[in-house]
């Protein structure tokens, strides 16, 4: 009979509630900004205008954006394709702090940094990922 340690129990619903944690905030991020795309728009190239960044690269970043972070939640959030789905988040993220350094917000910048760290622990934990689509799909 196999017998499954709570230990290693304890580790699947701990990379589960992480995995959640992270994929609610990128998948929150981008649906509430999606009703209100064109004003979030204009708000992001006036946080710009200040900065190196041309309107030209800010406009369209701005409109992809909440569709990057809605997508990068939802593959999380499901764990369908989490893999990918932690690195878009990643690559989301690391441009976020590109930027946010430009504009020198440095109030924003420890929020980003957080998220990187838990994007990057999940992903180095990724075995435990257990109660997820992508399980499913193994099958």
């Amino acid at each position: 009979m196999f017998v499954v340690h709570q230990c290693c129990m304890d580790k699947k619903w701990a990379y589960l509630l992480g995995r959640l944690a992270i994929g609610l905030s990128f998948f929150g991020h981008g649906l509430v900004r999606l009703p209100k795309l064109a004003g979030f728009s204009h708000w992001m190239v006036g946080q710009f205008s200040r900065s190196y960044l041309p309107d030209a690269l800010v406009v369209p970043f701005s409109y992809i954006l909440p569709f990057a972070e809605l997508i990068a939640g939802l593959m999380i959030l499901m764990g369908l394709f989490t893999r990918q789905g932690l690195l878009l988040a990643g690559a989301v993220s690391l441009m976020l702090i590109f930027g946010t350094t430009l504009i020198e917000n440095w109030e924003a910048l420890p929020s980003q940094l957080i998220h990187v760290a838990f994007l990057s622990v999940l992903l180095v934990y990724l075995p435990y990922n257990s109660y997820a689509v992508d399980q499913i799909i193994k099958k």
